[in-house]
């Protein structure tokens, strides 16, 4: 059967700058065994397929598939679904705001300006410091020092990240790790001037075996750590994907209610059908 699909480029106004994602479109009946099937065959970090919503509120269904295995919920492959959904002619319910089903729950998607979007970043599973002896394996695996971490703390929305904050955004671009056994994310701040507020740098086993270019999912627990301690203010920039000739761009803020709003632009790459 042939079925629409999309293939779009998240958080860069740029195409082929920033991270992207796979969408079948009108996915209704297609087995698991098929998306999984064609998500290994993309070998993009995930392709999403959208189904008729089950849940009462919900704009639309998707399921998130890495090449191999389905993931309840992940950043840019939301803001990416919701662009070829919207872009592909559908409305929905609420013109504010776009709700997306997903193994998650329900997140919540809104119009971010003119060509982006942001999705509401995901409640922490687990908040709370490493201890001394993770901060120790985290040095080990990015090759640093464990004086050079000014802090580390668990972050996790879903994906199981560990945030770990540098004094610098060249701090960060100079890491070469080893090898990572756990789902990191890197932070530390440009001068001002810089690309962003701080530069950012993914490493998770559980998506891709090499760095992941610019990660939504992560970009909003590492916002809320930032906001509480006091390292970001307001609304900022990240930029992430330098060393991977990438140019994402992830806007971040965060409402009175204390909610985190992850944003970025979108663009479609390519539009057609596939056979499925």
């Amino acid at each position: 059967m042939r079925r629409a699909f999309q293939q779009v480029d998240v958080f860069t106004s740029g195409s082929c700058l920033g991270n992207p994602v796979a969408v079948v479109l009108d996915a209704e009946g297609l087995p698991s065994a098929a998306m999984r099937r064609f998500a290994a065959w993309t070998n993009l970090s995930e392709t999403t397929f959208v189904q008729a919503p089950t849940a009462p509120g919900a704009d639309y269904r998707v399921r998130i598939f890495t090449p191999t295995a389905e993931l309840p919920f992940a950043g840019h492959p939301t803001l990416g679904t919701c662009h070829a959904w919207l872009t592909s002619g559908h409305t929905p319910r609420d013109p504010d705001r776009i709700v997306q089903e997903c193994e998650a729950g329900l997140i919540t998607v809104r119009r971010d300006d003119a060509s982006g979007l942001a999705f509401s970043g995901p409640p922490l599973l687990r908040y709370e410091p490493a201890d001394a002896e993770l901060v120790r394996h985290l040095a080990e695996m990015l090759r640093l020092d464990p004086a050079d971490i000014l802090a580390a703390q668990w972050v996790d929305n879903g994906p199981g990240w560990v945030g770990v904050l540098l004094d610098s955004a060249a701090a960060v671009l100079a890491i070469r790790p080893g090898a990572v056994d756990l789902a990191v994310g890197v932070v530390g701040p440009h001068p001002p001037g810089g690309p962003g507020a701080f530069e950012v740098r993914a490493f998770t086993p559980q998506i891709t075996t090499v760095e992941d270019p610019v990660t939504g999912s992560l970009n909003a627990s590492l916002a809320t750590w930032l906001f509480d301690i006091g390292k970001a203010d307001g609304a900022y920039v990240v930029s992430q994907g330098t060393l991977l000739g990438r140019e994402g761009r992830v806007r971040l803020s965060r409402d009175p209610d204390g909610s985190v709003w992850v944003g970025g632009d979108t663009v479609t790459c390519i539009s057609g059908t596939v056979d499925l």
